[in-house]
């Protein structure tokens, strides 16, 4: 490889948030820790990488610290280009400039969306278990989650992977108060990249009963092994919104930066609005350069990146077949988050991801916190002998049970 991902970098004392937090998020519904973090702690929860960005990410950063001044950002043409530029050569989407809006990140934009589009008591589909944002962007607008459970097949099944439940999201659709779904692809936490023909039939079903498909894309770069992602843009153009970001493909979650794309302009009208009143209009002049850098020069690296993620989840479930035989790990088609299946050891979510922190000093991600009982989630977005460290300290716990 061209680029060193085996090399450690030492985040702790730099302010950051997935490894300089003083204690972990709350648990919902579960024992709160005793004691507070401390630098012994390999974290494998927060969805950022440890890894250096692309060398022209850091080079055009550098360039634009040099010049000095960093005031209110007027977003340049070339900014637009790029967007388009890369969906169209890497996943034959055109997008036209107008359709693009950009704004602060993901989670910002799916609640102007709401906003914009809902009143208070309308109902929002999520497709559970999802990423745990989602539900406050929701309830913060004073609308209904209404939960459409994905199907997980059995666990020891070589086929096992999450399907839809489509006869369920029908149902939900048909509701009259229902406005809005809320679709992740790939998707978080379970590691599907949704097919064209998966996303064809939400696009029939949606469109049949008025529902609107909201489609957060911000792990669309991440695919292995064949796995393509299918742009929710070009399976329905005109009844959708497409949100992106290059923050988790590219590492620069930190920068804020992420685009709304819309075709019809009436939705745009109601989205601009929105975004003015949640006062999220701005972004910062380093995600802008970045943004350029990533889409524009650094596409080698991020095809690098994802064979170096793909083989660290190799490594992972060679490990869990040999240590950890009694859990079964899902199969990873897109993003860096593994979903593990831990109801064999007896305990819940919460529990073990509380006795993982405080016996094992490692931190993951209990599956509550995204709609269901009984599973982890691991980051492995990290230098293979880090991955290999917080694995063998979860065995140690979990061998004590």
């Amino acid at each position: 490889m061209k680029y060193d991902f085996d090399q450690v970098v030492n985040r702790r004392g730099s302010g950051c948030y997935k490894w300089d937090s003083e204690s972990p998020l709350p648990v919902v519904d579960g024992p709160q820790p005793e004691d507070n973090v401390t630098n012994d702690i390999i974290p494998m929860w927060v969805a950022d990488m440890d890894f250096q960005v692309a060398p022209a990410i850091r080079e055009a950063l550098q360039r634009r610290v040099e010049h000095g001044v960093f005031g209110y950002t007027l977003v340049p043409d070339s900014y637009y280009q790029a967007i388009i530029n890369w969906f169209r050569r890497r996943h034959d989407w055109q997008i036209e400039r107008e359709w693009i809006m950009y704004t602060t990140g993901v989670v910002p934009a799916l609640s102007v969306i709401v906003k914009a589009f809902t009143q208070p008591g309308d109902q929002v589909i999520l497709q559970t278990p999802v990423y745990n944002c989602f539900f406050s962007s929701v309830r913060n607008n004073g609308c209904e989650v209404v939960e459409s459970p994905l199907i997980p097949a059995s666990s020891f099944s070589p086929s096992w992977k999450y399907t839809m439940d489509f006869a369920d999201l029908e149902a939900k659709v048909r509701h009259p108060r229902a406005k809005l779904l809320i679709l992740c692809n790939p998707h978080n936490p379970v590691g599907r990249v949704w097919t064209r023909e998966e996303l064809a039939r939400i696009a029939r079903i949606c469109k049949e009963n008025d529902v609107i498909v909201v489609a957060d894309e911000i792990h669309n770069e991440l695919c292995f092994r064949g796995r393509r992602y299918v742009p929710y843009g070009t399976i329905d153009t005109h009844n959708a919104i497409i949100c992106t970001s290059p923050s988790k493909s590219f590492n620069t979650a930190g920068l804020q930066n992420a685009n709304i794309i819309c075709a019809r302009p009436e939705w745009r009208e109601k989205i601009d609005r929105a975004i003015n009143v949640n006062e999220v209009c701005d972004v910062n002049p380093f995600g802008v350069v970045a943004l350029e850098a990533a889409y524009n020069e650094s596409e080698a690296w991020l095809d690098e990146l994802c064979e170096y993620i793909y083989q660290n989840y190799e490594a992972l479930c060679q490990f869990f077949a040999r240590e950890l035989p009694q859990l079964s790990v899902t199969p990873l088609e897109g993003t860096y988050l593994v979903w593990v299946d831990i109801r064999p050891t007896g305990l819940g979510s919460d529990e073990l991801t509380q006795r993982l922190l405080k016996e094992g000093r490692v931190q993951v991600n209990s599956s509550t916190m995204y709609g269901c009982e009984g599973y982890i989630r691991l980051n492995i977005a990290c230098p293979r002998s880090q991955m290999m460290e917080g694995l063998r300290r979860i065995k140690k716990v979990v061998d004590q049970l």
